[in-house]
């Protein structure tokens, strides 16, 4: 069965998703689904409290869990150097199935906030992005990376994309670090619905490939029930065509699909 294997319910701060409504979306789909509300420790954005209790989460979700293989629960872990201890801490708490690894922030200002890129050049802030995310992902526990080109939904850049070709030397050092570490390359499909979003992506996952990656998760990112499983006929010609599989995790073990 195929798996939207990054979905957000009312345990994130930015969710309002209720498990039902999820997992009806899914079922309609006739696909699986893994519930990976954020925790994101210490967020500097007031407006948002990134955690959720650990055992609140598996009370209310374990009972859906339980009564079939379409539901599996995971996490999305903010990655940023102070937050390693709270996010190994954190994973110990549950019995999840998936961890993400997200940057969300840049010098601990938020990709979203336009403080982000005021005043610097496209060069300096995507280098110091994608620095960031291989050091993470040299060092803290978690499954699959999450959204590479999620800078590229918020910079106010002329040309938002990731470009490969200009920061190539820095996006192969963390997708070298990820294959090192037997950690997998998401395709968040959430800009899937731009033909040149999918075309600046196609080298990384091309690259990717070429190194030796084998397998993918797929994921919506999806904050409401109508996104799930969004643009997912893209993301399989996508990958397919690149000659890479889908795979999701049960307990944490790769499953290939």
């Amino acid at each position: 069965m195929i798996f939207d294997c990054h979905t957000h319910t009312k345990f994130s701060a930015d969710s309002t998703m209720g498990p039902r409504f999820a997992l009806e979306q899914a079922e309609r789909l006739g696909i699986g689904i893994i519930f990976t509300d954020h925790f994101d420790f210490n967020f500097p954005n007031p407006k948002y409290d990134f955690t959720f209790d650990v055992k609140q989460y598996f009370k209310e979700y374990e009972p859906y869990r339980r009564d079939g293989s379409r539901l599996r629960l995971g996490v999305e872990l903010g990655l940023r150097e102070d937050s390693r201890d709270a996010n190994a801490n954190f994973l110990k708490q549950g019995n999840f199935d998936m961890a993400i690894g997200s940057i969300h922030l840049i010098d601990d200002t938020d990709i979203y906030d336009r403080f982000c890129y005021e005043g610097r050049p496209k060069a300096e802030v995507y280098r110091e992005y994608f620095r960031s995310m291989a050091q993470e992902a040299s060092v803290q526990d978690f499954d699959t990376l999450g959204h590479i080109d999620y800078i590229a939904r918020a910079a106010t850049y002329e040309n938002p994309e990731i470009d490969y070709g200009t920061f190539h030397g820095e996006i192969d050092l963390v997708l070298m670090t990820i294959i090192e570490r037997g950690i997998l390359l998401e395709l968040n499909t959430r800009r899937l619905g731009s033909v040149r979003a999918m075309k600046e992506l196609a080298p990384v996952f091309t690259r990717y490939k070429k190194l030796g990656g084998k397998y993918v998760t797929i994921g919506s990112d999806a904050h409401k029930s109508s996104a799930i499983g969004e643009y997912f006929d893209r993301a399989n010609s996508f990958i397919n065509e690149i000659g890479l599989r889908q795979a999701i995790f049960n307990r944490r073990q790769l499953e290939p699909i």
